[in-house]
């Protein structure tokens, strides 16, 4: 398992976004040489230096600090669109190589490279401005029909990372859910909420006020008369 590439994103004007002043950091290039990885802070953006989290809204902050997608995912893609897609083409900051990465246990903790490790939280959301940049129609419907969104992260260890770190899991839960589990519940499957609570506080915690909100309305619908 190892790291392939680290992505960087620059500000860019678009007209695809619903971002406020119509700008995203979606576009996202290998960067050369190593780069740090810090905890952003819980109202920050990327936890990549040198990238930029335009929409603070639904992206960035300790629980979505990184971003991760499977290369394995990406050629599966380029198979079924008939293009090719670069890595960082999905927006990711890293794409990896070996790694199950939607398949990953939420709180599940990756060592990259000597120092790094992150830990995953949740998986990633398409929205329209992911639709627009790939400039594929119902890009949307189809990216969830298929349910390997790929990975957030939160920082565990800061340090650097380069393209060609070995990529080590360093803790598995006690439990199983994983990435993929966690997008079905959140989207498509609401009745897979309450098992997203075997993870606990290592889950994003939108997901985890969803699931225990759900659970709650379960019980309570259960006891009424």
């Amino acid at each position: 398992m190892r790291l392939l590439s680290v992505n960087l994103g620059r500000p860019e004007t678009v007209s695809y976004t619903d971002h406020p002043q119509g700008v995203t950091g979606i576009d996202k290039r290998p960067a050369d040489g190593p780069v740090r990885i810090v905890a952003p802070g819980p109202d920050g953006a990327s936890g990549v230096a040198g990238d930029t989290v335009c929409d603070t809204r639904h992206h960035g902050g300790d629980d979505q600090a990184v971003y991760a997608v499977a290369r394995e995912d990406l050629d599966g893609w380029e198979r079924e669109l008939g293009r090719t897609l670069r890595s960082g083409a999905f927006g990711e900051n890293l794409t990896t190589s070996g790694v199950d990465v939607s398949g990953a246990l939420i709180g599940e903790r990756w060592r990259i490279g000597p120092d790094v490790v992150l830990e995953v939280t949740s998986g990633r959301i398409p929205c329209l401005t992911f639709q627009g940049h790939l400039g594929e129609k119902h890009w949307v419907k189809r990216f969830t029909r298929k349910g390997a969104p790929g990975a957030y992260l939160r920082v565990i260890v800061p340090g650097e990372v380069r393209a060609g770190d070995p990529v080590e899991v360093v803790h598995r839960p006690a439990h199983e859910v994983t990435v993929a589990l966690q997008f079905r519940a959140v989207t498509t499957e609401r009745e897979l909420l309450p098992r997203l609570l075997a993870a606990g506080e290592a889950l994003h915690p939108v997901a985890l006020a969803k699931a225990r909100a759900y659970a709650e309305g379960s019980r309570t619908a259960a006891v009424s008369p």
